[in-house]
C-alpha cells in the first residue's frame, strides 16, 4: 500500500503530553555498542498517582534497565511504547475502529465524506461503507483519512511511561536506562618519518548512533572497557601489544576502566558518526624494521614475505604518554613530494601506558625469507635433530634488520650450534635478529634437538 494517495489527520491535542522542562542529559558510551542515559527532567507531582511520560528515549532502550529516581516518590508500573506512528501502521491499529474518509473532485474540488470502517490492513486497506466493501487504492485520486484520536499504544516518538505515585510538588526526576545502538572507537594515525625515525600519532574518538534517537546538547563520556553482559562471552582484538606497559597516568578511573570525557556538551544525532580528537603526540621515537613466524618443521620451497613493521612506546618518557583505548592504527609515509600515503593499519587492544607495540603494515617487496630444513635424524627413541636453514634476502639499497621467530617448539627443545645467538620469546618461541647487507642475503642456521 502506498501512502503517498492520502493525508492522514489527527487533532493537535492527541500528540500533547505532560509539560516537562527541557532534558539535561548525560550519555556513558562504552566502546561495544552500549551506553547509559540519564535524562533528568523537571516533573510536577500530583501528589496522587499519575502517568509521567519520557519521550524521545532510545528507541532500542532496555526497558528493564530502567529507573527513575526522585524525592519522595515510588513506582507502580512502567511501559515502553514503541510502536511509532506512521501511515501503515496506524491503519493497521485502526482495524475495527470507524474513520472517517475525505475524497476530492479533480474537476470540480468539491469534497464528499464517508464514515467507514476499517476491516483489514494486511498490503492493502480493506474498508465496509455502509453495506458495501470497498479497497482504498493508490489510484492517484486524492483521498483523506480523519482519525479521531491516536490508536492506543501509538506515539509519535519512542515514549517510556511510569505510573507513579509521589509528595506533591515541582522537582527533578532523573530516568537511567541502558541502550544498544550508541558506540565508539578509536582511531589512530601514524604519520612515520623515515630520516628521522619518529611518528606523528593522532587519536580520534569516533562516535556513532544508531538507536533510533537524538540526544541534544548532552554531557558525553567515553569508556575504555568492556563491562560483561549476560549472553556475551569475553573477546579481545588480538594486536600488536609484544610488551605491557606498568605505568600509571592522570585519566580518570572508574573500577578497571579509563574514562574519556568530551569537553563540550555535543549533539549525537541519530544515523550520524561524529568524530572528537583526544590524542596529538609529535615525534615520538619509532624504529621501522622486519618480521617473520616460522612454523615448526616448515620447509618452503620458495621465499616467503616478510611482515613490515613499526615498533613505539605509549610510555610517558620516549612514547605517546597516554593510555590507549582499543582501535585500529593507520600508518602513513610521505613520498619523495612530501605528500602522506597510507601504507597499512592495525588493530590494538586496550593497551596500558608504558606498553610497547609492533605494528604490522603489510608485506615487504623487498626482503624474503625462506626457510630450508637440511635434515632431520632420528637420535633416539624419544629425541630428533633437525638442522634448518633460513635463508634471508635484500633487494633494497640499504641494509635492513629482519627478525626471524621460529615457533612450535617444545619446552625442552635445546638449540644446537645457531649461527647467532638467538632471544627465547617464550617457552616455544625462538627468534633471531638478522642482519642483512644492502643488495646482499644472509643465511641463519641451527639444529634443534627435540622430543619430536
Amino acid at each position: 500500500m502506498s501512502h503517498r494517495a492520502f493525508l492522514f489527520t489527527l487533532p493537535l491535542a492527541a500528540l500533547a503530553g505532560p509539560a516537562l522542562a527541557e532534558p539535561g542529559l548525560d550519555v556513558t558510551i562504552y566502546a561495544d555498542n552500549q551506553a547509559l542515559i540519564e535524562d533528568t527532567r523537571t516533573i510536577t507531582f500530583t501528589g496522587g498517582r499519575q502517568t509521567v511520560e519520557f519521550r524521545n528515549v532510545s528507541a532500542q532502550i532496555r526497558p528493564e534497565t530502567a529507573t527513575l529516581s526522585a524525592k519522595d516518590l515510588a513506582i507502580i508500573e512502567q511501559n515502553f511504547d514503541y510502536d511509532l506512528l506512521s501511515p501503515a501502521k496506524i491503519m493497521e491499529n485502526a482495524v475495527g475502529q470507524t474513520i472517517t474518509l475525505v475524497r476530492t473532485n479533480p474537476a470540480t474540488g468539491a469534497e464528499t465524506r464517508e464514515t467507514a470502517t476499517v476491516l483489514a490492513a494486511n498490503g492493502g486497506v480493506v474498508l465496509q461503507i455502509g453495506p458495501r466493501i470497498e479497497v482504498l487504492r493508490d489510484d492517484g485520486l486524492p483521498v483523506r483519512v480523519i482519525f479521531d484520536k491516536v490508536p492506543p499504544n501509538m506515539r509519535a516518538e519512542p515514549t517510556l511511561s511510569m505510573n507513579v505515585q509521589g509528595a506533591a510538588g515541582t522537582r527533578e526526576a532523573a530516568l537511567r536506562y541502558l541502550t544498544p545502538g550508541l558506540g565508539w572507537r578509536a582511531d589512530y594515525v601514524a604519520l612515520y618519518d623515515e630520516d628521522k625515525a619518529q611518528i606523528d600519532v593522532q587519536g580520534w574518538v569516533t562516535l556513532t548512533n544508531n538507536s533510533g534517537t537524538t540526544y541534544q546538547n548532552a554531557s558525553t563520556l567515553l569508556v575504555a572497557g568492556t563491562p560483561q553482559l549476560i549472553g556475551r562471552g569475553g573477546g579481545g582484538t588480538l594486536g600488536a601489544m609484544i610488551e605491557a606497559g606498568t605505568e600509571s597516568g592522570t585519566r580518570e578511573r572508574l573500577g578497571n576502566f579509563y574514562l574519556y570525557p568530551l569537553a563540550e556538551k555535543t549533539t549525537i544525532a541519530n544515523l550520524q558518526t561524529k568524530q572528537v580528537s583526544f590524542l596529538d603526540v609529535h615525534g615520538v621515537p619509532a624504529t621501522h624494521g622486519y618480521e617473520i613466524q616460522i612454523g615448526w618443521l616448515q620447509n618452503s620451497t620458495v621465499p616467503l614475505n616478510v611482515a613490515t613493521t613499526y615498533q613505539f612506546s605509549s610510555s610517558a618518557k620516549g612514547g605517546l604518554g597516554d593510555q590507549l583505548p582499543a582501535g585500529v592504527v593507520r600508518f602513513y609515509l610521505r613520498d619523495k613530494r612530501g605528500q602522506p600515503q597510507f601504507i597499512g593499519e592495525k588493530a590494538i587492544p586496550h593497551t596500558p601506558m608504558g606498553s610497547r607495540l609492533s605494528i604490522n603494515t603489510g608485506d615487504a617487496f623487498d626482503v624474503k625469507v625462506q626457510p630450508v630444513m637440511d635434515s632431520r635424524t632420528r637420535v633416539n627413541s624419544s629425541r630428533w635433530k633437525t638442522a634448518m636453514r633460513y635463508v634471508v634476502t635484500n633487494a633494497l639499497p640499504k641494509p635492513v634488520k629482519v627478525r626471524v621467530v621460529q615457533n612450535g617448539l617444545w619446552g625442552d627443545t635445546r638449540l644446537v650450534d645457531p649461527s647467532q645467538p638467538e632471544e627465547w620469546k617464550d617457552a616455544t618461541r625462538a627468534a633471531w635478529l638478522v642482519e642483512v647487507p644492502a643488495n646482499g642475503k644472509t643465511e641463519l642456521t641451527v639444529t634443534f634437538d627435540s622430543r619430536y
